[in-house]
């Protein structure tokens, strides 16, 4: 990019002084070496000041306070357009997470990636960042503005001259823009037409590194395709959101994929889509998609005990934990889609609430759910009725449509239980025994049906793309008597899929069994040491 010639100037022949000033003195040199380096393209130490240097310098100086204002290391970085830029969202993104931003610095923090993005968007600029770098970007540019529709939506905490400045503050943060700016920066960089041309072979074997080009505006637009599928969840557009995120095939695991390399994206991806296709009804693709990213996590998090993401990687973790024990109590068939590993740990967190819900406990969904969801946020602020919650009244809305669907299935853990109990039965003996009226017997039944079916992903990078399938854990039809006439249920509980399931088992163990004896017949003998022979 432009600027001036890097002088000798530029560091400051400092002998560190206490207090502030020796904090400023180290800021200072910090700016001018992450400049240089920024300028010179040295990745692996953009990356070490980037994740280290920062982060030890901010706990040293400014744990509980804000890094010091761009002003006042602009001389020392020529002032460089871009590096202030740059210097002002890491400032930003200290300050939301070590103290509490005002209304203005919500709104200047917005300003300046507005500036950045339409810099990247309108303008040549040749350099190349770290990806973990521009993930980072991408996910604090989406939690402020979550943030932010959050502290918008609470207008019965403001006061008047705080609900006029919001009013004010015109389209910052404004859920429109935001899905416009994600969406042009995927257009700019051409990344869907890239991964449509080989599946994102050449994408991920590069990892968005081309010699003498710039690396920035292709990973951003990579990145706020997760970026759009996060966006249209929180405001509870799920099948926009699953459409969003094409040409990026997460479904199938032969598929090349980028996004395992930088964990923050990984588990974003896989948690907001296997939200997607829970909220849709779509569970045994939920809980294909929850078992891939908790298998995920399982490998991964030891390698990051000591980051400052460890602790949002156990929480999601937990979360999707929380969510696909939702998606086993509305479709018990789903659990054929979880790893025995996962299904393990799922048995020792939830075991008791799966069999409450298999009790037909409606209230156990609601505590999950509530737990797990992600924050939802409405579009529009509602000044002209400031007691109403805006950011509650979306997720009340989110709640009641998910407990909708689980009231619609209350009465089918009690209908299947009854009949597993018999392979044959009279239709009004069976409304006898569960105290209801056979017409309201025909109802469940027929709704069991209907809830038997669900669409699953097969193939292709489209993720809403998906055939009819059943997953019945029960299969039933009703029989008429020709000669008496009476009505009966026959009921199969499909003992091929158990036997397959079983016999799925059974393989799994033979091969652990298998790999064991390998091992240790592959282990060297260690002779015993000879006794010295006596004479």
């Amino acid at each position: 990019w432009g600027g001036s010639v890097i002088s000798e100037r530029s560091i400051m022949a400092t002998t560190l002084r206490p207090g502030a000033d020796a904090a400023n003195d180290m800021v200072k040199q910090f700016s001018w070496y992450f400049y240089r380096h920024i300028r010179e393209r040295n990745i692996p130490e953009i990356q070490s000041m980037y994740e280290v240097s920062w982060a030890k310098l901010s706990d040293r100086y400014y744990k509980t306070g804000p890094w010091p204002p761009v002003e006042q290391i602009a001389e020392i970085v020529d002032n460089d357009h871009v590096f202030c830029l740059l210097y002002k969202e890491l400032y930003f993104r200290h300050l939301y997470a070590r103290c509490t931003p005002t209304l203005q610095q919500r709104i200047d923090s917005y300003t300046n990636y507005m500036d950045l993005f339409g810099l990247l968007l309108t303008s040549n600029v040749n350099m190349q960042l770290p990806n973990t770098w521009l993930w980072d970007i991408i996910d604090e540019f989406l939690y402020q503005c979550q943030s932010f529709c959050q502290y918008r939506g609470k207008l019965s905490t403001k006061t008047a001259e705080e609900l006029q400045a919001l009013a004010a503050a015109g389209d910052a943060w404004d859920v429109t823009q935001v899905l416009n700016v994600l969406q042009a920066l995927v257009d700019k960089s051409g990344i869907s037409a890239e991964l449509e041309a080989d599946g994102g072979a050449a994408f991920c074997a590069s990892e968005g590194f081309v010699p003498g080009q710039s690396n920035v505006l292709r990973m951003l637009g990579y990145f706020s395709l997760i970026g759009l599928l996060r966006m249209h969840v929180l405001v509870g557009d799920f099948q926009s959101g699953l459409k969003a995120v094409f040409p990026i095939n997460f479904n199938d695991p032969r598929a090349p994929i980028y996004t395992p390399k930088i964990v923050g994206s990984h588990i974003t991806l896989l948690y907001y889509s296997g939200f997607s296709y829970m909220m849709l009804g779509r569970y045994l693709d939920a809980a294909r998609v929850f078992n891939s990213a908790l298998a995920y996590i399982s490998r991964v998090k030891q390698y990051h005990a000591r980051s400052a993401q460890y602790d949002q990687i156990l929480k999601r973790n937990e979360q999707m934990y929380a969510l696909l024990a939702c998606v086993v109590g509305l479709c018990p068939a789903a659990a054929k889609s979880v790893d025995e590993n996962v299904a393990t740990q799922l048995r020792d967190r939830n075991a008791d609430k799966i069999a409450r819900m298999g009790r037909g406990e409606s209230a156990v969904h609601d505590e999950l759910f509530t737990y797990a969801c992600p924050k939802f946020i409405t579009a529009a602020p509602a000044y002209d009725n400031p007691s109403v919650n805006t950011s509650q009244q979306a997720f009340r809305t989110q709640l009641g449509l998910f407990m909708a669907e689980v009231r619609s299935q209350s009465g089918l853990p009690q209908l299947k239980q009854h009949l597993l109990l018999y392979s044959s039965i009279d239709l009004q003996k069976l409304a006898s025994i569960m105290e209801i009226d056979e017409s309201t017997l025909r109802q469940q039944l027929m709704c069991l049906k209907a809830k038997s079916w669900n669409v699953k992903w097969t193939h292709g990078a489209d993720a809403t793309q998906g055939v009819s399938t059943n997953a019945a854990d029960i299969d039933f039809y009703i029989d008429t008597d020709p000669t008496t006439g009476r009505e009966s249920v026959v009921v199969s509980d499909s003992p091929s899929q158990h036997q397959r399931q079983h016999a799925d088992f059974l393989v799994r163990q033979i091969c652990k069994l298998e790999e064991v004896i390998a091992s240790v017949s592959a282990a060297p003998v260690v002779a015993p040491a000879a006794r010295p022979v006596a004479v």
